[in-house]
């Protein structure tokens, strides 16, 4: 990891851990990895979302649970301007950080809090730009924050005014995600004087709704119930984030009643779960891809021809038959296929090993070593990256390509793979954030999110150009066309193999519930209930 966390004194949680309170409900959810901190602007992968973001913190705007609906949240109202350029906010009255035992706030939520919380991530020369040493905000810089938002001004205590340098059609759907969390000012400001800034990373304050107690390294997280949540007080009194990186550990776990719900099953255990009276499943197309991202910057994957012919030699649908029996899709398109705007008429590369053979000798590629990075978690995306490598491993040798398969902790894979010097292909997905286009395009692809999301290093003028006309046009007609085109261009080039979209299932006690299944692929707790 990027950095290290002390592990939380064990006498913190013993007391709380799993102990039940007469008439306290606790609810344990046997999580899938370990956060990679718990500043949700410092990061991008959903284990850590869940673990920070849709816990302890809030966000301007929310997504209505079940949909990619952008609904008030801190702000309880907001006006745009005719341009387009400038969004003023209402603030919530009375809403409340979190009391924790090492912070005890004073006041409520102001306008002071939110420019804090968004100018930390655009401006460097904020003292809380590089407050962790090595870290960035790879979010905010994918998305074109800085060169994005002009300014962000206190108007008064409970108003807020974004300017933008050019309209933005998704921005309101981009203050709803987990990277633009609100923080506590007045928390930083105490931390800052006290030396503590990393403690930020470590110990979160907010207004969601449950506040952190602890985090035992690689084990548990602990967190209890905020009875002062703006949004109305959680049904449970407890949350447990039981870290259990194994999937059929997980499954064991859930049908002992060790935990009420679990992410990313193994395809086949899905049979057997919807089988079991004392569970439920819940299942929905995801909103999903896995790709192999090239280094199109290093040779030979520089050359379209090399990462064309790699492309033709992956039996995509071995992988979904061995992954996810069944239960996904091959992909040939950046974009979900229940996305507007994705290009059905693009036409996947077809898997054909005599073809690959042949266009890596035209491209004068012979006895190619490489990596094949493949993800040490399950993601809805990909449950199983391992399996996945050795099937492309074999595709591979059949063409004369030999592929070692690497793999590091989860935070270290997400770091190292963001090298812009990066050897081999990386194994990575998406689920989408906000339910726009622009979310996978540009976030994944576009140029400022080289070194970044974009895990390709690929920069590419005319796609850059198409997806970035269709961030200022409101009309989605029009955007529709520029993105159908852009998919055009990224099919041409080649940075990824697109691998498969997967179904998003959700395994759960039969006595949970309350539980939305979300289509952005993130899971939140605050509507959950245990029945008796």
């Amino acid at each position: 990891m990027r950095y290290k966390f002390g592990i939380i004194a064990a006498a913190l949680l013993s007391a709380t851990c799993f102990a039940n309170v007469a008439s306290a409900k606790t609810f344990v959810y046997c999580s899938e990895g370990s956060p990679e901190g718990f500043d949700p602007g410092l990061y991008t992968a959903g284990t850590t979302f869940d673990a920070a973001a849709h816990t302890v913190y809030s966000r301007l705007l929310e997504f209505e649970k079940g949909t990619t609906k952008p609904i008030p949240g801190l702000a309880e109202s907001w006006e745009v301007s005719k341009d387009g350029k400038e969004y003023t906010f209402k603030l919530r009255p009375g809403v409340k950080f979190q009391t924790t035992d090492f912070f005890t706030p004073t006041r409520d939520l102001n306008a002071d809090d939110v420019v804090f919380s968004i100018e930390r991530q655009i401006k460097t020369d904020n003292p809380w730009h590089q407050y962790v040493p090595g870290t960035s905000w790879e979010y905010a810089a994918g998305m074109g924050f800085p060169e994005l938002i002009k300014s962000v001004e206190k108007v008064d205590d409970m108003t807020v005014k974004f300017t933008l340098n050019r309209p933005e059609a998704p921005f309101l759907a981009n203050l709803a995600m987990p990277f633009a969390s609100i923080v506590s000012k007045e928390y930083t400001d105490k931390l800052a004087a006290e030396g503590k800034q990393a403690e930020l990373n470590q110990k979160p304050v907010g207004t969601g709704p449950f506040t952190f107690v602890g985090y035992q390294q690689d084990a548990v997280i602990r967190y209890k119930a905020n009875k002062d949540y703006w949004g109305g007080a959680p049904k449970i009194d407890d949350l447990v984030f039981a870290i259990t990186t194994d999937a059929a550990v997980r499954y064991q776990k859930l049908k002992a009643g060790e935990c009420h719900l679990m992410p990313y099953p193994n395809a086949a255990d899905v049979q057997s779960m919807k089988s079991d009276s004392n569970l439920k499943v819940m299942e929905q197309e995801g909103l999903n891809v896995a790709y192999l991202a090239y280094n199109t910057t290093q040779a030979p994957f520089d050359k379209v021809e090399v990462r064309k012919a790699l492309n033709k030699a992956i039996n995509k649908k071995a992988i979904v038959d061995a992954v996810f029996q069944g239960m996904a899709t091959p992909a040939k398109n950046p974009l979900p296929p229940t996305m507007w705007s994705y290009n059905d008429k693009i036409e996947d590369d077809t898997y054909d090993l005599d073809a690959a053979k042949k266009m890596l000798a035209d491209a004068g590629v012979k006895d190619l070593s490489m990596k094949v990075w493949a993800m040490p978690v399950s993601r809805p995306y990909m449950l199983n990256a391992r399996r996945a490598a050795e099937i492309i491993q074999d595709d591979f040798a059949k063409i004369g390509v030999k592929v070692e398969i690497v793999s590091y902790e989860w935070a270290e894979y997400l770091d190292r793979s963001k090298a812009k010097d990066r050897d081999g292909a990386v194994m990575l997905g998406w689920t989408g954030d906000n339910g726009d286009p622009d979310n996978f395009l540009d976030t994944l692809l576009g140029c400022e999110a080289v070194g970044g999301n974009n895990r390709a290093q690929w920069c590419n003028k005319e796609f850059n150009d198409l997806v970035k006309k269709a961030k200022v046009t409101t009309d989605q007609a029009e955007r529709t066309k520029l993105y159908e085109e852009a998919q055009v261009v990224f099919k041409k080039e080649a940075p990824w193999a697109t691998l498969d979209h997967s179904l998003s299932i959700v395994p759960m006690r039969k006595e949970v519930t309350g539980f939305v299944q979300s289509p952005l692929g993130d899971f939140t707790f605050e509507n959950v209930d245990i029945t008796e």
